[in-house]
C-alpha cells in the first residue's frame, strides 16, 4: 500500500501536516475498472493512481463535481461512471476548441456520459463559468502551470490567481478543491514555472490561500523521485509526450511520468 507524505511546503517554509490516507471504495474501484475506459488510458493508471487520488480528495458518488480543463478526458472516463447514478459531473473547458476534444467520447455512450454538463472556464478567457456555490468538489489535474504561463492568452499574462478565485466561488462552503500538478523543486528559479510545466508546491499553496482556501493536506501518491524536473524541454521531455522524439526515449521511459504534487484544500464554511 502507498503511504501519504506528512511533509508539505507552505508559502514560506516547510511545515508538517497530517496524512489523510483513505482507501478507495468499491464504487470508486468499479469506476476505475469500468469497461468503457480506453486501453490507452488505463495503461497510465500506474502513474496517475486514479482510485487513490480521488479517494484522497474524498470524492463521493453523490457529489456535484467540476472537472477543470478535462483535455482528452482521461479522468472524465473515471468520474462519469462514478457519478452517473447519483451525482453530477460538470466539465469546465477553456472554450469550444478544448471542449471539442471530448465530443466523440461523450457521444459514444449516452448511458454513462448523457448526464455530463458543460461550462466555460475561466471567465478571463471568456468562459461562462459555473454557478457560484453549486459544486461539492472541484478537481484540476496538471493545469495550474498553464494558467501561470498565460496559456491561450495573447500577452501570456499569468491568470492563475483569477482561476483559483473562480474555483473558490463555484464551491459550496465546506467544498473541496483537489489539485494535481507537476512538481518543481522549491530551490528552482520561479520563472521556470512559466516555461517548464512544473510548479512549486509553495506557489500553488499561496494561490489557493490568497483565493480564500484552507490547506487540508498533501499526498505523495503521485510522486516520482526519478524525475529531476530539470529537463531542457520541460516536463514534456518525459512520457507520454517525449518531446525529444526517439532521442534517449528508453531513458525517459524508464523514468516514467513526472513527479507530481497532490494537494487538498477546503472552502471554509464560515
Amino acid at each position: 500500500m502507498r503511504l501519504f507524505s506528512i511533509a508539505v511546503v507552505s508559502s514560506a517554509m516547510l511545515i508538517a501536516a497530517p496524512a489523510l490516507a483513505q482507501a478507495p471504495s468499491a464504487a470508486l474501484k468499479a469506476a476505475v475498472a469500468a469497461p468503457s475506459r480506453t486501453a490507452a488510458n488505463t495503461a497510465r493508471d500506474k502513474y496517475r493512481h486514479p482510485a487513490e487520488t480521488l479517494a484522497f480528495f474524498g470524492v463521493q458518488p453523490t457529489d456535484t463535481v467540476v472537472e477543470i480543463w478535462p483535455g482528452g478526458g482521461w479522468y472524465t472516463e473515471v468520474l462519469a461512471p462514478y457519478l452517473a447514478a447519483d451525482g453530477q459531473l460538470i466539465l469546465a473547458n477553456a472554450g469550444d476548441k478544448m471542449g471539442k476534444t471530448l465530443t466523440a467520447e461523450l457521444e459514444s455512450d449516452p448511458a454513462i456520459y448523457g448526464k455530463v454538463q458543460h461550462a466555460g472556464f475561466p471567465s478571463v478567457l471568456g468562459g461562462t463559468g459555473v454557478a457560484p456555490g453549486t459544486a461539492d468538489v472541484v478537481l484540476t489535474f496538471r493545469n495550474v502551470h498553464n494558467w501561470r504561463g498565460g496559456y491561450q492568452t495573447q500577452d501570456k499574462q499569468d491568470y492563475s490567481l483569477a482561476a483559483f478565485k473562480e474555483m473558490y466561488a463555484m464551491l459550496k462552503p465546506g467544498g473541496t478543491l483537489g489539485v494535481v500538478d507537476h512538481r518543481l523543486p522549491e530551490k528552482a528559479d520561479a520563472e521556470r514555472e512559466r516555461t517548464s510545466g512544473y510548479m512549486k508546491v509553495s506557489t500553488i499553496r499561496r494561490l489557493a490561500e490568497e483565493a480564500g482556501f484552507k490547506f487540508v493536506g498533501a499526498s505523495e501518491v503521485n510522486a516520482n523521485p526519478k524525475d529531476t524536473a530539470d529537463w531542457e524541454k520541460g516536463v514534456w521531455t518525459l512520457p507520454p509526450t517525449y518531446a525529444n522524439g526517439e532521442t534517449d526515449r528508453a531513458k525517459y521511459q524508464a523514468i516514467g511520468e513526472s513527479d507530481r504534487m497532490t494537494l487538498k484544500f477546503v472552502k471554509p464554511k464560515a
